[in-house]
Protein backbone atom coordinates (compact mmCIF):
# COMPACT_ATOMS: atom_id res chain seq x y z
CA UNK A 1 0.00 0.00 0.00
CA UNK A 2 1.39 3.26 -1.23
CA UNK A 3 1.15 6.29 1.78
CA UNK A 4 -0.81 9.37 0.87
CA UNK A 5 -2.66 12.60 2.69
CA UNK A 6 -4.91 14.92 1.34
CA UNK A 7 -5.49 18.31 2.27
CA UNK A 8 -7.32 21.73 1.56
CA UNK A 9 -10.56 22.66 -0.87
CA UNK A 10 -10.60 23.30 -4.60
CA UNK A 11 -9.56 21.82 -7.46
CA UNK A 12 -7.85 17.93 -7.14
CA UNK A 13 -3.83 18.41 -7.37
CA UNK A 14 -1.78 15.63 -6.63
CA UNK A 15 1.82 15.52 -5.54
CA UNK A 16 4.61 13.09 -6.71
CA UNK A 17 8.27 13.57 -5.26
CA UNK A 18 11.58 12.21 -6.50
CA UNK A 19 13.92 9.49 -5.77
CA UNK A 20 15.51 8.89 -2.32
CA UNK A 21 13.04 11.95 -1.27
CA UNK A 22 8.78 11.78 0.44
CA UNK A 23 6.53 13.56 0.54
CA UNK A 24 7.00 15.79 3.36
CA UNK A 25 9.40 17.26 0.24
CA UNK A 26 6.11 19.49 -0.59
CA UNK A 27 5.16 20.73 2.87
CA UNK A 28 5.76 24.12 2.44
CA UNK A 29 3.82 23.73 -1.10
CA UNK A 30 1.05 22.47 0.67
CA UNK A 31 1.02 25.07 3.25
CA UNK A 32 0.76 27.85 0.51
CA UNK A 33 -1.76 26.51 -1.72
CA UNK A 34 -4.24 24.41 0.42
CA UNK A 35 -6.79 27.29 0.41
CA UNK A 36 -6.73 26.83 -3.55
CA UNK A 37 -6.75 22.74 -4.40
CA UNK A 38 -7.25 19.79 -2.48
CA UNK A 39 -3.63 18.69 -2.44
CA UNK A 40 -2.81 14.88 -2.46
CA UNK A 41 1.14 14.29 -1.55
CA UNK A 42 1.98 10.47 -2.06
CA UNK A 43 4.90 8.32 -1.03
CA UNK A 44 6.68 6.60 -3.95
CA UNK A 45 6.81 2.70 -3.77
CA UNK A 46 9.18 2.08 -1.06
CA UNK A 47 10.03 5.83 -0.33
CA UNK A 48 8.79 7.05 3.02
CA UNK A 49 6.00 5.27 4.21
CA UNK A 50 5.03 3.29 1.42
CA UNK A 51 5.27 -0.49 1.01
CA UNK A 52 7.96 -1.44 -1.67
CA UNK A 53 6.31 -2.47 -5.80
CA UNK A 54 8.10 -4.85 -7.39
CA UNK A 55 9.05 -4.32 -10.74
CA UNK A 56 9.31 -0.90 -13.05
CA UNK A 57 7.73 2.06 -14.22
CA UNK A 58 4.34 0.76 -15.25
CA UNK A 59 4.30 -1.15 -12.08
CA UNK A 60 5.00 1.83 -10.10
CA UNK A 61 2.38 3.90 -12.34
CA UNK A 62 -0.53 1.80 -11.89
CA UNK A 63 0.02 1.63 -8.16
CA UNK A 64 0.02 5.30 -7.70
CA UNK A 65 -3.20 5.33 -10.17
CA UNK A 66 -5.07 2.78 -7.55
CA UNK A 67 -5.04 6.18 -5.08
CA UNK A 68 -5.49 9.30 -7.45
CA UNK A 69 -8.60 11.32 -7.70
CA UNK A 70 -10.75 11.77 -10.59
CA UNK A 71 -9.44 14.06 -13.40
CA UNK A 72 -6.86 15.36 -11.07
CA UNK A 73 -3.93 18.07 -11.59
CA UNK A 74 -0.60 15.75 -11.76
CA UNK A 75 2.87 17.57 -10.15
CA UNK A 76 6.01 15.48 -10.77
CA UNK A 77 9.16 16.37 -9.95
CA UNK A 78 12.33 14.91 -11.10
CA UNK A 79 11.85 11.14 -11.34
CA UNK A 80 8.00 12.03 -10.12
CA UNK A 81 7.68 13.47 -13.38
CA UNK A 82 8.54 10.56 -15.58
CA UNK A 83 5.80 8.88 -13.44
CA UNK A 84 3.43 11.37 -13.84
CA UNK A 85 4.13 11.35 -17.74
CA UNK A 86 3.56 7.63 -17.88
CA UNK A 87 0.43 7.82 -15.41
CA UNK A 88 -1.04 10.81 -17.88
CA UNK A 89 -0.59 7.66 -20.72
CA UNK A 90 -3.04 5.42 -18.95
CA UNK A 91 -5.60 8.07 -17.22
CA UNK A 92 -7.52 11.22 -17.99
CA UNK A 93 -5.69 14.10 -16.41
CA UNK A 94 -6.90 17.90 -16.37
CA UNK A 95 -3.92 19.37 -16.36
CA UNK A 96 0.13 17.92 -16.08
CA UNK A 97 3.00 20.11 -14.62
CA UNK A 98 5.96 18.52 -14.74
CA UNK A 99 8.83 20.42 -12.25
CA UNK A 100 12.69 20.10 -12.85
CA UNK A 101 11.59 16.66 -15.25
CA UNK A 102 12.02 15.65 -18.89
CA UNK A 103 10.72 12.70 -20.85
CA UNK A 104 14.29 11.26 -20.83
CA UNK A 105 16.69 11.59 -18.12
CA UNK A 106 19.74 10.40 -20.07
CA UNK A 107 21.68 12.05 -23.15
CA UNK A 108 21.70 9.83 -26.52
CA UNK A 109 23.30 10.66 -29.73
CA UNK A 110 19.77 11.62 -30.25
CA UNK A 111 19.18 13.50 -27.13
CA UNK A 112 21.38 16.32 -25.86
CA UNK A 113 19.06 17.59 -23.13
CA UNK A 114 20.02 14.70 -20.56
CA UNK A 115 22.68 13.44 -17.95
CA UNK A 116 25.59 11.63 -19.14
CA UNK A 117 24.39 7.62 -17.85
CA UNK A 118 28.03 7.45 -16.44
CA UNK A 119 27.79 11.05 -14.32
CA UNK A 120 24.45 9.98 -13.44
CA UNK A 121 25.22 6.69 -11.69
CA UNK A 122 28.31 7.97 -10.18
CA UNK A 123 26.04 10.51 -8.33
CA UNK A 124 23.71 7.82 -7.51
CA UNK A 125 26.07 5.93 -5.95
CA UNK A 126 27.77 8.31 -4.14
CA UNK A 127 24.21 9.08 -2.60
CA UNK A 128 23.48 5.77 -1.62
CA UNK A 129 26.64 5.12 0.17
CA UNK A 130 25.00 7.37 2.40
CA UNK A 131 21.75 8.46 1.46
CA UNK A 132 20.60 10.76 4.38
CA UNK A 133 24.15 12.34 4.12
CA UNK A 134 24.07 13.20 0.53
CA UNK A 135 20.51 14.14 -0.05
CA UNK A 136 20.76 16.42 3.07
CA UNK A 137 24.29 17.63 0.71
CA UNK A 138 21.85 17.86 -2.11
CA UNK A 139 19.02 19.82 -0.42
CA UNK A 140 21.57 22.52 1.05
CA UNK A 141 22.30 23.43 -2.09
CA UNK A 142 18.88 24.21 -3.56
CA UNK A 143 17.86 26.70 -0.39
CA UNK A 144 20.03 29.03 2.14
CA UNK A 145 16.69 28.67 4.19
CA UNK A 146 17.75 27.67 7.83
CA UNK A 147 14.21 26.77 8.79
CA UNK A 148 13.20 24.94 5.57
CA UNK A 149 16.10 23.23 5.12
CA UNK A 150 16.41 21.80 9.13
CA UNK A 151 12.12 20.39 8.29
CA UNK A 152 13.45 18.74 5.01
CA UNK A 153 16.50 16.90 6.77
CA UNK A 154 14.30 15.46 9.75
CA UNK A 155 12.01 14.04 6.84
CA UNK A 156 15.05 12.69 4.78
CA UNK A 157 16.11 10.87 8.46
CA UNK A 158 12.67 10.03 9.60
CA UNK A 159 11.21 8.89 6.39
CA UNK A 160 14.23 7.05 4.17
CA UNK A 161 13.57 5.17 0.84
CA UNK A 162 14.37 1.18 0.91
CA UNK A 163 17.77 0.29 -0.93
CA UNK A 164 15.57 -1.95 -2.99
CA UNK A 165 13.73 0.89 -4.11
CA UNK A 166 16.69 3.42 -4.99
CA UNK A 167 17.69 0.70 -7.34
CA UNK A 168 14.28 0.34 -8.76
CA UNK A 169 13.94 4.28 -9.40
CA UNK A 170 17.75 4.49 -10.73
CA UNK A 171 16.80 1.83 -13.10
CA UNK A 172 13.36 4.10 -14.06
CA UNK A 173 15.67 6.87 -14.50
CA UNK A 174 18.33 5.26 -16.04
CA UNK A 175 15.94 3.47 -18.75
CA UNK A 176 12.91 4.97 -19.72
CA UNK A 177 12.52 7.15 -22.66
CA UNK A 178 8.96 9.05 -22.91
CA UNK A 179 9.50 11.11 -25.64
CA UNK A 180 7.18 9.99 -27.87
CA UNK A 181 4.35 9.13 -25.37
CA UNK A 182 4.90 12.73 -23.96
CA UNK A 183 4.24 14.69 -27.55
CA UNK A 184 1.43 12.43 -28.27
CA UNK A 185 -0.04 13.62 -25.29
CA UNK A 186 -3.43 15.91 -25.72
CA UNK A 187 -3.44 17.81 -22.11
CA UNK A 188 -2.94 21.07 -21.07
CA UNK A 189 0.63 20.86 -19.75
CA UNK A 190 3.13 23.46 -17.70
CA UNK A 191 7.01 23.07 -17.06
CA UNK A 192 9.38 24.91 -14.71
CA UNK A 193 12.94 24.30 -14.87
CA UNK A 194 15.83 25.74 -12.72
CA UNK A 195 18.37 27.94 -14.44
CA UNK A 196 21.08 26.42 -11.91
CA UNK A 197 19.64 22.87 -12.28
CA UNK A 198 23.02 20.68 -12.26
CA UNK A 199 21.01 17.38 -13.49
CA UNK A 200 18.38 18.96 -16.19
CA UNK A 201 19.73 21.15 -18.62
CA UNK A 202 17.83 24.66 -18.58
CA UNK A 203 18.22 24.55 -22.27
CA UNK A 204 15.45 21.81 -22.98
CA UNK A 205 13.42 24.90 -22.35
CA UNK A 206 14.20 25.63 -25.89
CA UNK A 207 13.34 22.10 -26.80
CA UNK A 208 9.59 22.22 -25.13
CA UNK A 209 8.98 25.73 -26.50
CA UNK A 210 9.53 24.43 -30.34
CA UNK A 211 6.89 21.60 -29.34
CA UNK A 212 4.46 24.09 -28.00
CA UNK A 213 4.57 23.25 -24.41
CA UNK A 214 4.94 26.00 -22.13
CA UNK A 215 7.89 26.71 -19.87
CA UNK A 216 8.93 29.03 -16.90
CA UNK A 217 12.42 29.58 -16.52
CA UNK A 218 13.50 30.20 -12.98
CA UNK A 219 16.37 31.01 -11.03
CA UNK A 220 16.30 27.82 -8.88
CA UNK A 221 18.71 24.64 -8.74
CA UNK A 222 17.07 21.27 -8.83
CA UNK A 223 14.34 21.79 -6.58
CA UNK A 224 12.46 25.05 -7.78
CA UNK A 225 8.88 24.63 -6.02
CA UNK A 226 11.05 25.17 -2.58
CA UNK A 227 12.26 28.74 -4.00
CA UNK A 228 9.53 31.85 -3.27
CA UNK A 229 9.79 32.43 -6.72
CA UNK A 230 7.97 29.19 -7.64
CA UNK A 231 3.97 30.06 -8.18
CA UNK A 232 1.81 27.28 -9.11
Amino acid sequence: MLYSHTTGTGPDLVLLHGWGFNAELFNNLIDQYQDQYRITKIDLPGHGRSDEVAGGINEWSNEIIKILPNNPILLGWSLGGLLAINIATKIKLSKLILVASTPNFVQNSDWQYGIDADNFQQFSNTLKQNLSKGLKRFVSLQTQDKTQLKALNQSIDQFPASTTALNQGLDILLTTDLIEPFLQLNIDIQIYLGIRDTLIPSKISNWYDHNNINSTLLDTGHIPFIDSSFEL
